[in-house]
């Protein structure tokens, strides 16, 4: 049986047999496709609308209800940070909402697990107290490479909402 004249580093079923325009082509996908997982996980999404013809200008005090599978005490966030914005405002179970508010707050918050837990979507809804009508409505959406701390997310929202409000002439 004659020997092959084929240098080693050319037989087939060898990496070194894949000529170099491959080795690069193959290189690049697999960088573009690292690239397109990693962008694909960094969503930011906000939102905020207010109902036409209502005006949220005129709110001064606000109850935010607790939602109840909330353990992570959203709702002290979202009342403190509308004091910090100069509202009157309390907490407690939807059982215990005051007469004399202007607007009940309510809330969604959703949140997902990535090395450690994060809130990934914070929705906040204004609305009237008598009717439970909707004034106003903001979402914040963050996915792991964008995430925000729940406090940075509450304040968000509420910045959108009340920016919403004086922008459409409420």
């Amino acid at each position: 049986m004659a020997q092959s004249k084929i240098p080693a580093k050319w037989e087939l079923g060898t990496y070194q047999s894949v000529p170099l325009l491959f080795r690069s082509v193959r290189s690049l996908s697999a960088a573009l496709l690292l690239v397109a997982l990693v962008t694909g996980c960094a969503v930011n999404r906000e939102s905020a609308s207010v109902t036409e013809g209502e005006d949220i200008s005129q709110l001064k005090s606000f109850y935010v209800v607790k939602f109840e599978p909330d353990e992570r005490g959203i709702n002290h966030l979202i009342r403190d940070e509308l004091v910090v914005l100069g509202y009157d405002a309390t907490t407690g179970p939807e059982a215990a909402v005051p007469e004399a508010v202007d607007a009940i707050v309510t809330y969604r918050d959703k949140w997902q697990w990535d090395i450690t837990m994060y809130m990934i979507e914070l929705t906040i809804t204004l609305r009237n107290p008598e009717s439970d009508y909707p004034l106003a409505v903001g979402d914040s959406f963050h996915t792991s490479l964008t995430r925000l701390s729940p406090e940075s997310m509450v304040k968000e929202v509420l910045t959108n909402i009340f920016a919403e409000g004086q922008a459409t002439g409420s």
